[in-house]
């Protein structure tokens, strides 16, 4: 039997594919099958019916658990959303001290801070910040002399620093992501406990196309 997916001869692509991330929640279902086999085990006698009750109460208390499991994974990033606001408040202040820094910069961090462009919305969060680091960036290369600033350099530091937290954080949170998007779809127990309760898939988190773009820039 040849290979389905052959590296020799099938059709290649020459200009790649870029991939996405699909904002698509999609809701756990199941037919009439998933039924008959629930009275089926009760029509084979008492003992199957109540082992799979018991099964299925398993099942919903681990999902529960799996889902508390994202929401903390979740705050995680929060935390470090929320840290890398006031690092870049800092620093903006100590700019301040020594050039014109832009009042708008003052006025996304003030938004940041109250939660204005949350919206529930990392992706969207996480875009801002990167947008407004990026500006006090320029700021900072327009003084070369800033740079020897240990206050400065701390607090750049401080944020490369939660850069990476926030990724690791992501990254954590998307194993979880895909864990629960994988418990639900296993019939019969966990996928019939998960279409009672109208559970539905969750969306990963995924680079914004900003992002996307600068990593096809060149760097050096």
């Amino acid at each position: 039997m040849a290979n389905e997916l052959d590296e020799m001869t099938g059709s290649v692509n020459e200009a790649g594919r870029d991939v996405n991330v699909i904002e698509k929640q999609i809701p756990v279902t199941v037919g009439a099958g998933s039924l008959i086999f629930e009275i089926l085990l009760w029509i084979l006698g008492i003992l199957p019916g109540v082992i799979f009750l018991f099964m299925k109460i398993h099942a919903k208390t681990y999902l529960a658990q799996l889902q508390q499991k994202v929401q903390h994974d979740a705050s995680q990033i929060d935390n470090y959303l929320e840290q890398r606001v006031v690092i870049l408040e800092n620093l903006a202040q100590i700019l301040q001290r020594s050039i014109e820094l832009d009042k708008s910069t003052f006025t996304q961090i003030a938004a940041l801070r109250s939660g204005a462009d949350k919206n529930g919305d990392r992706n969207a969060l996480a875009g801002s910040i990167d947008n407004l680091a990026a500006q006090i960036n320029v700021a900072v290369e327009r003084y070369p002399e800033l740079k020897a600033h240990d206050d400065i350099k701390e607090a750049m530091r401080q944020n490369s620093y939660l850069q990476k937290e926030i990724t690791a954080a992501r990254e954590l949170y998307n194993d979880t992501v895909f864990q629960w998007n994988s418990e639900i779809q296993r019939w019969p127990t966990k996928k019939i406990v998960a279409a009672r309760a109208g559970y539905t898939t969750r969306v990963p988190f995924s680079a914004s196309r900003e992002v996307k773009d600068k990593a096809r820039g060149v760097f050096f």
